[in-house]
């Protein structure tokens, strides 16, 4: 054992001393597996080097093949055709086609022959032809979609609960008590759909109610899951008959709320000539499957609850080789438009007509023209003497 101190206290005795020759004097132990092997004084590094550079690069050559053919062996086959499809798309991934996003819809267009070409509403009718062009698949028109907002009750037609000062913004508007408005159903009016739309489809107007821009609405959605209140619906643009309020508080406790809003009346129920709207939960719904857009409820609205997003509508017109004479127009005109003697060509007041196209689709000769349904009559008559024929 070796005894520091005694080397220490010769350290001190001699004063200056040799430090290699104390080293010496201290006796070390063997080191190794054979317990007296001589450390080597120099280092050859260019085969040090030599040798690094080759373990590195036959370590590299065996995982480079092993994930080659791990590649090759799990590699999936992407059909070329999918990569095609996504560059025609709009690429606003906003999920309208009903799917997470762009890509997805490409790889499900392509393989599945159930997925229409059309579902990419942003991109439109264009969009819809050329996947259909790159699938193979017919592109079938699609009826536009638009937002609709199931609200008339802005700032200056509706009344406050209370003063709201926080953020500018519906979602966090409705934290304080469900928001400021006095009818817990209605559009707060802060803007939140407007921030949300990645088309620019939608402004505030001046009394603070969203105003939507059909020419650039692509019905993707994003404003509807926006909405805190539920007061934005997407519907097809032939669905242009709508009861724009959601309260179902009792008539007398709307009137109270809102200047605009639905008091249940039933005054749509009974002008309807197809027995569209119904009462259900204090406020009037309207069976869009049922509705032929004549326009009536709207007229008979004491509230003006009932939106018509067709406001003008061409007027009727006698076709006079066509017509019999049947009377079926004047009996159902609404506005007493249609008249004229039995068996002889009738005639249409147009300073009365209001181009609800009852009267077309009601006559059975299709001999009345220049409404609003009239193309789609004449096809269901055309396919109707097509199939009795074979």
């Amino acid at each position: 054992m070796i005894d520091y101190k005694t080397i220490a206290e010769l350290i001190n005795t001699i004063g200056n001393i040799d430090l290699a020759h104390i080293i010496n004097l201290i006796p070390l132990p063997n080191v190794g597996a054979g317990g007296g092997i001589e450390p080597k004084g120099s280092i050859d590094f260019v085969s040090t080097l030599e040798f690094t550079f080759i373990f590195v690069l036959g370590v590299g050559t065996v995982f480079g093949l092993g994930l080659a053919f791990a590649a090759k062996k799990f590699s999936v086959k992407m059909d070329p055709r999918v990569e095609q499809v996504r560059e025609v798309l709009a690429g606003a991934h906003c999920g309208a086609c009903g799917f997470a996003g762009c890509q997805q819809y490409a790889e499900a267009v392509v393989a599945n022959p159930d997925v229409s070409p059309n579902l990419c509403t942003p991109g439109g009718a264009k969009t819809a032809e050329l996947v259909a062009m790159i699938t193979g698949k017919k592109a079938e028109t699609a009826e536009p979609i638009f937002s609709r907002i199931m609200c008339r009750g802005d700032w200056q037609k509706s009344v406050k609960r209370f003063k709201y000062e926080g953020v500018q913004d519906c979602r966090a508007a409705i934290l304080a008590g469900g928001g400021d408005k006095a009818c817990v159903y209605g559009c707060l009016g802060y803007g939140t759909c407007v921030k949300a739309c990645p088309f620019d489809a939608l402004h505030m107007n001046e009394n603070h109610l969203p105003v939507v821009d059909i020419t650039k609405c692509t019905g993707c959605r994003k404003c509807e899951a926006a909405c805190p209140k539920k007061v934005i619906e997407v519907l097809p643009a032939g669905r242009a008959v709508l009861v724009a309020c959601h309260s179902r508080d009792r008539g007398a406790d709307t009137r109270k709320n809102c200047q605009i809003g639905c008091i249940a009346c039933g005054a749509c129920v009974k002008v309807c000539p197809f027995d569209s709207p119904m009462i259900e939960n204090n406020v009037s719904r309207i069976d869009l499957e049922k509705c032929r857009v004549c326009g009536l409820c709207v007229r008979k609205c004491p509230t003006k609850a009932i939106v018509d997003f067709m406001p003008t509508r061409p007027k009727a017109v006698i076709i006079e080789e066509k017509c019999i004479g049947c009377n079926a127009c004047m009996k159902v005109c609404p506005v007493n438009a249609a008249y004229g003697e039995l068996k002889k060509v009738h005639a249409i007041d147009r300073s009365r007509c209001i181009g609800c196209g009852i009267c077309t689709a009601r006559c059975p000769k299709q001999a009345i023209d220049g409404t609003f349904n009239a193309g789609e009559v004449f096809a269901k008559a055309e396919e109707k003497k097509k199939r009795k024929a074979a």
